[in-house]
Order: structure tokens, then sequence, then C-alpha cells
């Protein structure tokens, strides 16, 4: 309870600075306005644009089509990311190959896909989805060879003196002894698929329907400004909510459930 205390208290007074220097404050005497509403919107524009879409139906919509996105090339990226890090754990050829490969490609921003998704699939939900996949591939393949790399040899080797074989060591013992390193690297795997989102529906205008994306860049190019702040909420928000509800009480479960907790 503290700890969401302290949260509330530090959120609610970076509003108030927010809304001090935007004139939102100017009914308790305090004038403060330092930037025009076309640089910095005030909160009460950025929340009148969110209350008046949300009702809409606008906002809602967009959310649901780009979580639709999301979670489509969130899986597809997992379901080739997991496999081919635990073969870049359990042998040095796939390391020394796609291991190295996936540490490139690690470092390389998510929008510099976007030239090559719109050439090769054009303006469609594929090139969206690329990106997407490209942008939590490389983080789960490496997390999860890391996390399989660092699970203790004494494991697997009380396993195959138990009878176990190879690929049964390897799905029963060594990747669950793994699984915080793995949760952990498919909560940054969701970051990284996330903002390569945003950046693809920034620059890739799908007519099937448009995301929050692309309300953001139409913001932009129309200088509506409290509509591009309320946008990036929107994406912070969530961002927040993902890593709060889903991934951290997996996460702080695991590492109790395999003793690694911290106090």
């Amino acid at each position: 309870m503290k700890n969401i205390a302290q949260t509330f208290i530090f959120f609610l007074l970076l509003v108030l600075i927010w809304a001090g220097i935007t004139g939102d404050l100017d009914f308790l005497g305090i004038h403060c306005t330092l930037w025009s509403p076309y640089v910095l919107p005030s909160p009460s524009l950025v929340a009148q644009y969110l209350w008046d879409n949300t009702l809409n139906g606008k906002l809602p919509l967009s959310m649901l089509i780009t979580l639709r996105r999301l979670l489509i090339g969130y899986a597809i990226g997992l379901i080739i990311g997991v496999p081919l890090g635990m073969l870049a754990a359990r042998f040095r050829m796939m390391r020394n190959t796609v291991g190295v490969l996936g540490l490139g490609f690690q470092g390389l921003p998510s929008v510099c896909w976007v030239p090559l998704a719109c050439i090769w699939f054009g303006q469609t939900e594929a090139a969206l989805l690329f990106v997407v996949i490209m942008g939590t591939l490389w983080s789960v393949l490496l997390s999860t060879e890391n996390g399989i790399r660092n699970v203790p040899p004494i494991y697997a080797r009380a396993a195959r003196t138990m009878g176990s074989s190879p690929m049964h060591t390897l799905l029963f013992v060594t990747l669950p002894a793994s699984a915080p390193f793995v949760v952990s690297g498919m909560k940054q795997g969701w970051a990284f698929a996330w903002r390569s989102l945003m950046a693809a529906e920034i620059y890739v205008s799908v007519i099937s329907g448009f995301g929050i994306g692309q309300y953001l860049h139409y913001g932009r190019e129309l200088q509506r400004m409290h509509q591009v702040v309320g946008v990036m909420f929107i994406i912070i928000l969530v961002g927040l909510l993902a890593d709060k509800l889903i991934f951290s009480p997996v996460e702080m479960w695991l590492h109790r459930r395999w003793g690694t907790a911290r106090d």
C-alpha cells in the first residue's frame, strides 16, 4: 500500500507541474503559461481528447486493432524464438551462427525493418506483423539461450543418471529450470514488440484498420499536439499494465518457485 501511495503522489506532482506550466491552474490564481498549446498541450486538453474519442469508439477500436496485431506477431516471435534459443544453447554450431546473428540483430533498431517490410509486403498487415516478429524474435532467442546455459549442470547430470534422454532432459529439466530467465526475455520481447509495432504503424498505412500508432502519426501531421500526447499516454499505459498485471507476477512466482527471489 505504501508503494502505491508513493507512486500516486509522484505522478500527481508531475501532473500538477504539467498543469502549472500550461495554464491549467489559472482558477487557483497561478498564471504561468510557458508554452503554447501547439507545443505542449495542457492536461485538460489531453483529457478531453481521450474522453471524447473513447466515447465515440475511435480509440477503443484502434486499440483492439493494434493489440490484435501485437498479439499475433508476438506469438509468432515466441514460437520461433524459444526453439531457436534452445537449439543455440544445446549445439555450438547454432550458437556460433544463429546466436551471433541474433546478437547482431538485437542491437538493430526496430524501425530499420520498416522500409524492408514495405518493399517486401507492401502496405499490408503482413508488413506490420513482420516488424513485430523481428522486434520479438531476437530478444526471446538470446534470453532463452542464456537462461538454459546458466542452469547448473548438476540438474542435467542428475536427470541423465536417472535415465532421462537428452531431449527429455532439455524439455522437462533444463527448460523449466531456466523459466525465470525465459520469462524475463519474454517481457523484454513484449516491450520490443510494442515499440516495433508503434514504429511500423507510424510509417505503414493499412486501410484494413487504423491503429494507435497511426493516430500518433496523423496527430503530428495535423499539428494536434493534444492528440499526440494523448496517444503517447495510452502507449505508456498499455506497457505498464502488461508489465504489472502479466509479466511481473509470473516472473516473481517463478523466482520464488525456484528459490532465486530477492528479499
